[in-house]
């Protein structure tokens, strides 16, 4: 089948309709989870006691409690048709990971029976050496184990009972996201409960919240499976841009097409059935991109939810005829996806520290908040970038769209001129902060429009929206928990050295009021010189003040990575306890070994593509104009009437060469990377490769334009790009 047929199957690909259980969302939402609904119904009184304080008071799950949750999950589980258990956990692979047991034994009598305890239930051992660990295990140390995280609830997919844990090595170190991030959560919340009770006793527990926004592409499955650049790397590595790409902003909030719809619905259903609250879907602005988003949630749910949402969505797309790209950059000359981080602060007593108070004591504590974050931010920005740094978010780290390669934090005018005013009253001055707004358009039909406080800065990695920080860096493919884990931990530790500074004032008599201004005046002027910026954060001159201002500005991914072992850093998460210095040595071999191994095989499959799909293309279409050539020199006697021809053999020769030439430097550069024995070295030789990436894809994109349409061998981007 060729590319012209591929075309037409896509375009003809029919539609299949959503499957929409009856009734109201709210009938069967939460109905594959075993939430606290589920518990009160299924476990005994005593046994729902002693979980509900291992969830919300810390305390330990001991086995009599494990074996009466899962004698009660059991029920539960089997009435939904359940035949295997598994632990489900998120390893240093950048996926997820699940190995099936089905709930049988012996039953002693040659049979078997359904069988699940408290053991099951509460720990597994997968192989540990078969997944990264930076050398903490060797490949002959194969044991680790799995822990039921019971503040995840257990959900059900298909036949089998996920139950959500952390992953740890034999001897104790975490081979996960998911325990470092919770180490972060509740550093942080330790951090902000003794600073909340300065203005309000009864608080008891601080939580981190998270609201991610997933963009993502479609491509349609058949176009897809003819692109080897797609199929292996996620992205495609050549392609001449569309006539017409996203310059026009019509696919950003259009219409979504009937066959999308029905990808989405079916997805949001598959979300609320597991408890997930999907809300918002809408076009991005690049065509045939697209993105979804939930209500705001507790961050260590909120982020398995998003790694079980990025599992669904492979799978529904591929029922609708799509592929979903979660690449960063799939396609070159239109904005590439993110996954924007809402983060905020809330008390178990309804506050939330990040959203302006409704006196004046409750803005003394949102500034507190809110100035104590840009400290850290500022204190960590080179961190924080090496925590959402990766070789496909490389692909937008500082290229013309969000992240620009620089982490500063916007405000916005108002929360900027509260900072500065504060630094010109005394420090028991009452904190005033203006709301929203009211504003008419004058037309008598349409309502009084509430303006926010703060305008958005797309160009700002960091950005105050109001009552959150969105943390709009984060690449579409990441697992949250590194960038949150970073975030958490770094607002953690200044908190606590916040706390100790206003201990201090305070002992010496000051009110506790004037104390906490007096601590934070240095900070609220340290970090509108430094870290604060409102402006366009992708021209060269704001690059220059960063410099001036000491803020990191590095986008070699490799650098960035050794931010990890710093001594700061170091120093910041041993505090807070998230990473032991070994565990942040070993993370940094994992992300380098990983940075190579992605764009070594993107430099494989680019040098194969030029070679094997490309350069014969080209020769063939070269023969048939050599051909046209030699007929009209019969037919003539001389050239004078093949000008086109030879101008075209012209240029095919020179980019035939110049893919030749450059295929070849490129195949020799990683044959000497790969003799580098230091993993550093090595990734910064592969970062030389990928910044020779575009060198080999100029001539071929330009191939692309002067080669007959009917022989070039891939799908092109107008074809790709406007399918759906």
């Amino acid at each position: 089948m060729d590319r012209f047929d591929l075309v037409k199957e896509s375009f003809t690909r029919k539609e299949v309709p959503a499957e929409i259980p009856a009734g109201k969302t709210s009938d069967w939402y939460g109905e594959l989870v075993f939430d606290r609904a589920k518990m009160c119904k299924y476990l005994d009184a005593n046994i729902l006691q002693d979980l509900l304080a291992c969830i919300e008071g810390g305390k330990a799950l001991d086995r009599k409690t494990a074996d009466g949750v899962a004698r009660g999950m059991k029920v539960w589980a089997m009435e939904h048709g359940v035949t295997h258990v598994t632990h489900w956990f998120q390893p240093l692979t950048e996926g997820t990971a699940e190995k099936h047991d089905a709930l049988i034994d012996y039953d002693g009598k040659g049979g078997v029976i359904e069988t699940f305890d408290g053991s099951m239930l509460a720990q597994q051992e997968p192989d540990a050496s078969s997944f990264p660990s930076g050398g903490i295990r060797a490949t002959f140390e194969a044991r680790g184990y799995t822990a039921w995280d019971p503040t995840s609830p257990v959900f059900i997919l298909d036949d089998t009972l996920c139950i959500p844990t952390v992953f740890v090595s034999y001897t104790g170190e975490a081979l996960d996201y998911k325990t470092p991030l919770k180490k972060a959560l509740k550093a942080v919340g330790d951090a902000a409960v003794p600073i909340c009770r300065l203005f309000d006793p009864a608080v008891s527990k601080v939580y981190s919240y998270l609201g991610w926004e997933q963009e993502y592409f479609l491509v349609d499955e058949a176009l897809y499976a003819a692109r080897t650049d797609l199929m292996i790397t996620g992205r495609t590595l050549f392609g001449h841009n569309s006539s017409k790409n996203q310059q026009l902003d019509d696919h950003y909030f259009a219409a979504i097409p009937a066959r999308v719809a029905a990808f989405m619905r079916d997805l949001e259903v598959a979300g609320h059935r597991l408890g997930i609250p999907l809300k918002t879907r809408h076009n991005e602005v690049a065509p045939n991109q697209f993105e979804l988003a939930p209500i705001y949630g507790e961050t260590n749910l909120a982020n398995d939810q998003n790694q079980i949402v990025m599992n669904l969505m492979g799978h529904f797309a591929r029922k609708h005829g799509f592929v979903v790209l979660l690449h960063e950059k799939p396609f070159d000359g239109v904005n590439g996806s993110g996954k924007h981080n809402n983060w905020s602060l809330g008390t178990d007593t309804g506050v939330a520290l990040l959203a302006p108070g409704k006196d004046a004591k409750g803005n003394l504590q949102f500034i507190t908040f809110f100035v104590n974050v840009l400290a850290a931010v500022q204190k960590h920005n080179a961190l924080l970038k090496a925590s959402i740094a990766s070789a496909t978010n490389a692909h937008r780290l500082g290229a013309n769209e969000a992240p620009p390669a620089i982490v500063s934090a916007f405000l916005g005018r108002t929360m900027t001129e509260v900072l500065h005013k504060l630094l010109e009253v005394p420090s028991d001055t009452p904190i005033e902060i203006a709301g929203k707004k009211g504003k008419t358009l004058g037309l008598v039909e349409i309502p009084e429009l509430f303006v926010d406080n703060t305008d958005r800065n797309r160009t700002s990695p960091f950005a105050f929206t109001g009552n959150r920080f969105e943390f709009r860096a984060v690449g579409s493919s990441a697992n949250c928990a590194g960038a949150m884990t970073t975030l958490n931990a770094a607002v953690a530790e200044q908190l606590l050295d916040f706390k100790v500074a206003v201990d201090k004032e305070i002992a010496a008599g000051k009110p506790t009021n004037v104390a906490i201004m007096d601590v934070l005046k240095p900070i609220i002027r340290s970090v509108l010189d430094v870290v604060c910026f409102d402006g366009n954060g992708y021209t060269e001159e704001w690059r220059q003040e960063a410099i001036r201002r000491g803020l990191d500005v590095e986008t070699n991914v490799p650098k960035m990575f050794c931010e990890f072992t710093k001594p700061a850093a170091v120093e910041m998460f041993t505090k807070t306890g998230v990473y032991s210095e070994k565990e942040l040595i070993a993370r940094n071999e994992v992300k380098w070994e990983t940075y190579i191994k992605k764009v070594q095989i993107e430099s494989r499959v680019m040098v194969r593509m030029a070679l094997n799909h490309i350069v014969p293309a080209a020769l063939e279409y070269k023969a048939r104009l050599l051909k046209e050539v030699t007929l009209a020199k019969e037919l003539y006697g001389n050239l004078d009437n093949c000008t086109a021809e030879m101008t075209i053999l012209d240029e095919i020769n020179r980019y035939v060469e110049q893919v030749r030439v450059r295929a070849i430097a490129m195949n020799d550069a990683r044959r000497a990377a790969n003799m580098t024995e230091d993993i550093y070295q090595r990734a910064l030789a592969y970062h030389e490769i990928a910044e020779s990436f575009p060198g080999l894809r100029r001539p071929i994109d330009k191939l692309e334009e002067v080669v007959d349409n009917r022989i070039w061998p891939l799908p092109k981007y107008r074809e790709m790009l406007f399918i759906s």
